[in-house]
């Protein structure tokens, strides 16, 4: 069949896509649902509050910025953003994050109330009431507080010094009635202390204080040097664009000029300004003004606290009752840690689901690789890093005991470019090689090639994984990692390492799908294979569980096979441009996406029926950005068992109908239901991994 799709179709068409800003957008609407479900015990209510909030301050810093400056080069933008015109997008992004911030401000409001309830009570500067308090915010204020403040006065004549991007600062008024004078600072809150600050108990009543409040609690004391009748404090917070702008000076290392770009990035342009939106409008104007604040820019009328993904670090204060109950991770059926790991492989192919399996197989894997003198080589490829990585110090410590250790390590992964810095150069110290990326190429795959000497032969054993080899997210990610000795899977492996040392080589895989090489087609030759069987009079079945679907092309190959009969089913946690059920276009395809507990990251690819199913795990989403930007594997499963257990947890996941919405048209993030028993796949599939080890 011929994979060329009309290319004219691919200018987005709102009937035919939605919009990735916008679908963006309804994701984090669906994370603010869960601060609002009150099935979510109220403490992760509202750490899920400021995982909406870390989330918008990403998609400022990069979508929007991006979107920007496309306007602001005096383009449409319309085929590169699609659906809408870069101007009118801008709008329409500024007029949805306006409304979701009403509602969070809201949920919050309600949050509170709830919490106390529960006798917890999150206390302003005008409510606090006993001694003790008062006693202990004065003196906590100067130890600790005070030191760390800086306060700008903002006079008409002098520039206003750089504001820190995504810092809160209080905006303070001061008015003096007699001299008809006003005076305005800004004071930084500071971002190296807890923004909640617990009080003393009192009558077994637990009392919080937000640092913003116990600052204003605190104002006379830091501009007692001026005179005035009135003073007042408001929240502002600026976001600036977050792209990295790499100069091409050939006498500097990638290192070095990664470094000066991310320093760059505090100067960089403002996107977002966001404001109290009961501050005073002179003053509002004298910020926009003082700030340089253009129209291009969204500007955010919020509530009295700002960067409110601060409530992911919450305390807990002892109260269990209000949080998730903890599970513990599950040891791999069979599969011990006091085993030898290559034993194992070498027997079996096996998986690993974290975080309802171990992190501590693949540390195990690389510690027990790092001590065997068997093991010559270990090739792996790291895109974030843990700031505390044990898979670095594993990997350190084999090149201490004379391994050849080659790293890939991806230093652009956004937001995490220092950490991943910091261990290039401590890697590079102990002698480990470094390749760093592909050029003009992003290397997003994450794998692990080792080579070990077995009756005088090496013999290669590895992993491949959806996720990254990060112990930390390991404990709030669920992702595959595929541990195999397969021979034919480890050769294609060896050769994308050779990939990374000689680009200018195109190898050809026999089993591996890589980005972006070869994907995109053998993706379109797998559609094509179910759009056969249906014109063959047989059933063709296609099920996909991604982050996000946004590259036209692919999505019209979705829509040309649910026209020819194919069943599509699938999960989509973030992104999805596709609108599904549309008669004579999508009506064949059933879209679902599940926000819970843990975030939902692994790709996993099943084409055919039941008893014939090609399975496949892989880093790659269906983004342009995956499928032509970045270096990215897609991995076949070949072993029944491993098939059969992701084709299980995919089937746990499709069932679920307590955290699942349906994706349709109108983003409206309706949950799933239907007469069946409630199911909650990420509890599901715990007690699916939990049974099998009885």
């Amino acid at each position: 069949m011929d994979n060329k799709l009309n290319t004219s179709t691919l200018v987005a068409d709102e009937s035919r896509y939605i919009n990735r800003e916008i679908s963006w957008l309804s994701f984090n609407a669906r994370v603010l649902q869960e601060s609002a479900d009150e099935t979510v015990p109220l403490i992760e209510r509202l750490r899920f509050v400021g995982i909406f909030s870390n989330n918008l301050d990403e998609f400022f810093k990069v979508r929007y910025a991006t979107v920007k400056r496309i306007v602001e080069a005096g383009k449409k933008g319309r085929k590169a953003l699609g659906v809408y015109a870069a101007d009118e997008l801008l709008d329409k992004i500024t007029r949805i994050v306006i409304q979701q911030q009403e509602e969070s401000l809201s949920i919050i409001h309600n949050i509170h109330s709830k919490l106390k309830d529960q006798g917890i009570y999150i206390i302003k500067e005008n409510e606090v009431h006993f001694p003790e308090h008062s006693e202990f915010i004065k003196t906590f204020f100067m130890e600790k507080v005070s030191p760390a403040l800086v306060t700008i006065m903002l006079n008409e004549g002098i520039d206003l010094p750089r504001i820190q991007d995504l810092e809160a600062y209080l905006t303070v008024t001061m008015k003096n009635s007699s001299t008809k004078k006003t005076l305005h600072a800004l004071v930084e809150i500071p971002s190296e202390l807890d923004r909640f600050v617990v009080l003393p108990q009192v009558d077994g009543i637990d009392y919080i204080m937000i640092l913003d409040d116990l600052i204003r609690y605190n104002l006379e004391s830091v501009f007692s040097i001026f005179e005035y009748d009135e003073i007042s404090a408001h929240m502002i917070k600026i976001t600036r664009d977050a792209e990295l702008d790499l100069e091409s000076d050939l006498g500097k290392s990638f290192i070095e000029k990664l470094s000066k770009s991310v320093k760059g990035r505090e100067d960089a342009e403002p996107v977002r300004f966001v404001h109290d939106q009961s501050i005073n409008q002179d003053t509002l104007k004298f910020l926009l003004e003082k700030l340089g604040i253009e129209n291009t820019d969204s500007i955010i009328p919020g509530g009295r606290y700002h960067n409110r993904k601060d409530y992911m670090g919450f305390p807990s204060l002892g109260r269990t009752d209000l949080l998730y109950a903890t599970q513990k991770p599950l040891p791999i059926n069979n599969i011990s840690l006091n085993d030898s790991m290559f034993k194992k492989v070498a027997e079996k192919d096996f998986l690993q689901y974290t975080p309802y399996h171990t992190f501590a197989y693949v540390i195990k894997f690389l510690r027990e690789a790092a001590l065997d003198p068997k093991v010559k080589t270990i090739k792996i490829t790291i895109y974030r890093l843990a700031k505390l990585s044990h898979v670095a110090s594993a990997l350190i410590n084999a090149a201490k005991n004379g391994k050849d250790v080659t790293v890939q390590i991806e230093l652009r992964a956004r937001f995490d470019e220092e950490s991943n810095m910091r261990y290039a150069n401590q890697m590079q110290d102990e002698g480990i090689k470094l390749i760093f990326g592909v050029p003009g190429l992003k290397v997003h795959s994450k794998v692990c090639v080792i080579e070990r000497l077995e009756a005088g032969r090496l013999k290669r054993y590895g992993f491949i994984s959806t996720g990254n080899f990060n112990g930390k997210t390991a404990k709030i990610y669920t992702d595959y990692t595929l541990f195999t000795a397969n021979k034919q899977i480890l050769k294609d492996l060896s050769k994308l390492f050779n990939f990374f040392d000689t680009n200018y080589i195109v190898n050809t895989y026999q089993h591996l799908i890589i980005s972006p090489h070869y994907a995109k087609n053998t993706f379109y030759r797998l559609i094509d294979n179910e759009i056969k069987k249906v014109k063959n009079g047989q059933k063709g079945y296609i099920r996909l569980k991604l982050n996000s679907i946004s590259n036209y092309s692919i999505i019209d190959k979705l829509y040309a096979a649910s026209e020819a009969g194919v069943k599509i089913d699938m999960i989509i946690r973030g992104v999805c441009c596709l609108i599904p059920g549309v008669k004579g276009m999508s009506e064949n395809i059933n879209l679902i996406s599940i926000v819970d507990k843990f975030l939902e990251h692994p790709r996993v690819l099943i084409f055919g029926e039941e008893g014939e199913e090609k399975v496949y795990i892989s880093s790659s989403d269906w983004m342009t950005r995956n499928l032509d930007n970045r270096v990215e594997v897609t991995c076949p499963i070949y072993d029944e068992d491993v098939k059969k257990e992701i084709i299980d947890t995919f089937t746990i996941c499709w069932n679920d109908n307590v955290k699942a919405r349906e994706i349709t048209a109108s983003q409206d993030n309706a949950y799933r239901i239907n007469d069946k028993a409630p199911l909650r796949s990420q509890f599901a599939t715990y007690d699916y991994y939990l049974n099998k080890l009885n």
